[in-house]
């Protein structure tokens, strides 16, 4: 399929030159833990979402910004070779790349700390370009870019017939002129309990958030984890789905691979059960594969 011909996916968001740290298990407050392997990784939300876009077969465009550094080198050049069109990521001078530090236990669980750096100065004029919107079905947006660029883009998207999903992560509370942009909310368990006040543990829980937030948003999906995901158009039954057993070897970037996913088939026009069953087949196939 030509890209003129597969469905546009823009990602507005971060890019991250991430340092993946293996270890044992992550360190407690003033403890050194030593660990057995490190390396770099392409990463921040908006890229890791535009990247998996494109693997599920988008015209994925991002928005964006990196420093000129060899940090913003070595994303630009993730990018192009991902299948992502990079044209509108701005270098801009004088400024550090976004990047981050993630530890990741034996477990497969990770946490990790970021530093935005230019994805705090991302360009208005980039983000509401004509050519970016061309033909675009969904916008993607992340809580790491500042809201008001993603009211910016959100906007930008509306104009264009766009639909709109963000990813609230990490979690922030939202202004009510951003949550009335939003078409598709997608978030955590953790995400979810922040927003709705609901706390998830399982599906049924999370179906409860979902139900807590459908009054804001007409679409909310919450992902819980190894349990599934749960998802609820505004006046329909939940779409609950469990998650698919696989050999779990990282969840760093999970949400990402299913957000990425979620997009490309919101583009095509899949129903709300299509969707889900989509993003958590890209999730659990990310999971089981090695991080980096």
């Amino acid at each position: 399929m030509s890209r003129n011909q597969r469905p546009a996916v823009v990602v507005v968001g971060s890019l991250h030159f991430d340092i993946m740290v293996d270890a044992p298990r992550r360190p407690r407050k003033g403890e050194t833990v030593t660990g057995h392997a490190w390396r770099p990784k392409f990463g921040g939300k908006g890229g890791n979402q535009a990247v998996a876009a494109a693997k599920a077969g988008a015209d994925a465009r991002m928005a964006g910004a990196v420093g000129d550094d060899d940090f913003g080198k070595f994303l630009l050049k993730a990018l192009g070779e991902s299948g992502v069109d990079a044209s509108h990521v701005s270098v801009l001078p004088g400024t550090g790349s976004g990047m981050s530090v993630a530890i990741s236990d034996a477990s497969g669980d990770y946490g990790a700390v970021i530093v935005s750096g230019a994805n705090l100065k991302v360009d208005a004029a980039l983000i509401t370009s004509k050519q970016l919107w061309e033909g675009a079905q969904v916008v993607v947006l992340q809580n790491e870019m500042p809201e008001t660029s993603n009211i910016e883009a959100a906007r930008a998207a509306r104009t264009a017939g766009a639909s709109v999903c963000v990813n609230a992560a990490p979690y922030r509370p939202l202004s009510e002129e951003f949550a009335s942009l939003i078409d598709v909310l997608v978030v955590n368990a953790i995400e979810a309990e922040e927003l709705s006040g609901v706390p998830v543990s399982d599906l049924k829980s999370a179906a409860r958030a979902a139900a807590g937030l459908i009054d804001r948003f007409q679409t909310v999906v919450v992902t819980a984890g190894g349990d599934g995901v749960v998802g609820l158009n505004r006046g329909e039954p939940p779409v609950s789905l469990p998650a698919l057993p696989v050999k779990l070897v990282s969840t760093h970037g999970a949400g990402d691979a299913f957000v990425g996913a979620l997009a490309h088939a919101m583009a095509l026009k899949q129903s709300l059960k299509e969707c889900l069953e989509t993003a958590n087949a890209a999730a659990a196939n990310h999971v089981s594969a090695p991080a980096g």
